[in-house]
C-alpha cells in the first residue's frame, strides 16, 4: 500500500501539473483528475462482486501490474515528446477501471487480518500509511518535476506500482470469498443481492449517504490545487508540492487519533466532526490569500479528511457481514466514480468566475450537508 499511494499522490502532482502546461484550462485539468471516476461507478460492483468470490491478494495484485504499465505507457510518451491531453485522460481511466477491482478487495481483506475490536485500528493504521505518502510523496513529486520533468516523475510511479505488485505477494494466502463461481447471472444476482442487503441495513445506507456527499464536495478540491496555486500564489510544482505534502501531515495526524479511538467511544461524532473540518478549510482556502496561512489550512484539511476516511470506511466494514463486505465495499468504491459531479461543475465555476469563489461554494456546501446528517438522525452520532 505504501508503495502504491507513493506512486499515485506522485502521479496526482504530475498529472496535474502536466495538464495545466499542456491545456492551459483549469476545467481539463479537473476532467484529468476525474477521468478515473466513471470506470469507478460503473465497474466497483463487479469489483466487490469479485472479492466476494476470488482470493483478494491476487486480485489486488492485477490492478496494481496494470497500473504500472498505465505509468510506464505514460513516461514513454513523454520521452519519445507525444503526450497529449489525451493520453493522461485515458491512463486516468484505465487506473479508475483497474482500481474499481482492486480496492473493494484492498478494503474486505483488512478485516480478515484483524480481530474485529481492532479493525478501527487496522484501517487507521492503513489510513496512516495513505498519510505518509500523501506527506512524503508530493514534496518529492515536486522536487522530481521541477529538477527532472514529468518524465522522470512517471517512471518513478511504474516503478512503485510494479513493486506493490510484489510486496503484496508476501500477504498470507487467505480463503477466498463465500460467493459462488458461475455464469455471468451469478454476478448479476450476486450483486442485486449486495445492494439490497445495503438497502436493508439503515445503518450503512447512512453511512453511504454521508460518503457520497463528502466526498463529491470535498474531493474534487484536491484535483485543482494546481490551477489554485498559480492563480492566487502564482506558485511553482514546487510550492504546490508544499501544499499537498501539507495535507499529508494533517493526514497522519488524524490517523493517529483515529487509531487510538476505542469501540465504546462517540466514533460517529468524530465522523461528523472531522467531516465538518474539511468544510471549513476549503471554505477558508476560498477566503485567505497569503501562503503561510493557506498552509495550516492545509493541515486542517488533511485532518478532515484522514478522519471522515478513515472512519467511514471502518464503521461500513463493522456493520457488514463476511459474506456481503466486499460488495458492500464495492458499494463505497463507487463515490469516488461521483466525483465529476463534484469536479467538472468546480472546474467550470472557476473557469466562469475565479477558483477561490469555487472552493467557497463547495465550502459552504459541505457544511450544509455536514449539518443536515447531524440534524436529521441519532444513528451516525451513535455510533
Amino acid at each position: 500500500m505504501l508503495a502504491l499511494m507513493a506512486g499515485m499522490n506522485i502521479q496526482m502532482l504530475a498529472r496535474a501539473q502536466l495538464a495545466w502546461e499542456l491545456t492551459d484550462s483549469k476545467f481539463l485539468v479537473g476532467a484529468v483528475g476525474a477521468g478515473f471516476a466513471p470506470p469507478i461507478l460503473l465497474f466497483s460492483l463487479f469489483g466487490g462482486a469479485i472479492a466476494d468470490r476470488f482470493e483478494k491478494k491476487r486480485v489486488m495484485q492485477v490492478g496494481q501490474f496494470g497500473t504500472a504499465l498505465l505509468g510506464l505507457f505514460v513516461a514513454i510518451s513523454i520521452v519519445t515528446d507525444t503526450v497529449t491531453f489525451w493520453h493522461l485522460f485515458g491512463s486516468s481511466v484505465g487506473q479508475g477501471l483497474f482500481f474499481a477491482f482492486l480496492m473493494p478487495s484492498r478494503q474486505a481483506i483488512i478485516p480478515q487480518l484483524v480481530p474485529r475490536d481492532q479493525l478501527t485500528n487496522a484501517v487507521a493504521l492503513n489510513a496512516g500509511g495513505m498519510a505518509l505518502m500523501t506527506t512524503m510523496a508530493p514534496a518529492a513529486a515536486g522536487f522530481m518535476y521541477h529538477f527532472g520533468g514529468p518524465a522522470v516523475a512517471y517512471f518513478v510511479i511504474a516503478g512503485l506500482s510494479f513493486a506493490a505488485v510484489l510486496l503484496t505477494g508476501r500477504i498470507p494466502t487467505l480463503p477466498k470469498g463465500t460467493g459462488r463461481k458461475g455464469t455471468g447471472a451469478g454476478v448479476f444476482a450476486e450483486i442485486r443481492d449486495g445492494l439490497g442487503y445495503a438497502w436493508r441495513n439503515q445503518t450503512v445506507m447512512l453511512l453511504l449517504a454521508m460518503a457520497l456527499g463528502t466526498t463529491v464536495l470535498a474531493m474534487p478540491v484536491r484535483n485543482l490545487l494546481a490551477p489554485y496555486n498559480e492563480e492566487v500564489f502564482g506558485g511553482s510544482s514546487l510550492a504546490l508540492g508544499v501544499m499537498m505534502a501539507l495535507i499529508g501531515v494533517g493526514a497522519l495526524l488524524g490517523t493517529l487519533v483515529i487509531a487510538g479511538l476505542r469501540q465504546t467511544q462517540s466514533r460517529g461524532k468524530v465522523l461528523l466532526l472531522t467531516s465538518f473540518a474539511s468544510g471549513v478549510a476549503i471554505l477558508l482556502s476560498a477566503l485567505l490569500s497569503n501562503y503561510f496561512i493557506v498552509l495550516a489550512v492545509m493541515v486542517l484539511l488533511g485532518i478532515g479528511d484522514s478522519g471522515r476516511r478513515s472512519l467511514n470506511a471502518s464503521l461500513i466494514m463493522e456493520q457488514c457481514d463476511d459474506e456481503h463486505r466486499g460488495r458492500v465495499m464495492g458499494i463505497y468504491m463507487m463515490n469516488f466514480g461521483l466525483i465529476p459531479l463534484g469536479v467538472l461543475p468546480l472546474g467550470a465555476l472557476a473557469d466562469a468566475a475565479n477558483i477561490q469563489l469555487a472552493f467557497g461554494v463547495f465550502g459552504v456546501l459541505l457544511l450544509g450537508v455536514v449539518l443536515l446528517m447531524t440534524l436529521a438522525t441519532s444513528k451516525i452520532r451513535s455510533l
